[in-house]
């Protein structure tokens, strides 16, 4: 997945001034990209990725069902633009990956007799610590 899946028109972009250092430059030019994406009405993903989406990515994803991702690293407007569009691929081929179901296991007879062993050992130095009753 190396291109995003939707197209551009899907995508909402806006424009903030970035903050930090810049200089006279700073205070004209809008070059923070802000891209916002309506994933929860998208026929593009399962239910199963929206809901890993707002699960895995809650800074990103709002309650009505938007992922809201902003970029300012870069000086150059687009530059943020293509930041945005990468960290949006991330989210979607994270959310994407399906975790592998955990299989219950039990312990091992050696492990269970080596937990106890350990447990006689260090009762055992600690009862040496003790002073010795009174007869």
């Amino acid at each position: 997945m190396n291109e995003l899946p939707m197209s551009e028109d899907d995508l909402q972009w806006s424009y903030a001034r970035s903050g930090g250092p810049g200089g006279q430059n700073v205070n004209k030019v809008s070059s923070k990209a802000i891209l916002s994406w309506d994933y929860a009405n998208s026929p593009l993903l399962t239910q199963a990725v929206k809901e890993r989406i707002g699960r895995l990515f809650p800074r990103y994803a709002t309650n009505e069902g938007w992922l809201v991702i902003a970029s300012q690293e870069h000086r150059d407007q687009e530059k943020n633009r293509q930041a945005c569009r990468e960290k949006l691929l991330k989210v979607l081929t994270d959310a994407s990956h399906q975790p592998k179901a955990r299989r219950p296991t039990k312990p091992s007879r050696g492990s269970k007799m080596r937990r106890l062993d350990t447990k006689k050992q260090r009762s055992d130095v600690k009862s040496g610590r003790r002073r010795p009753a009174e007869e």
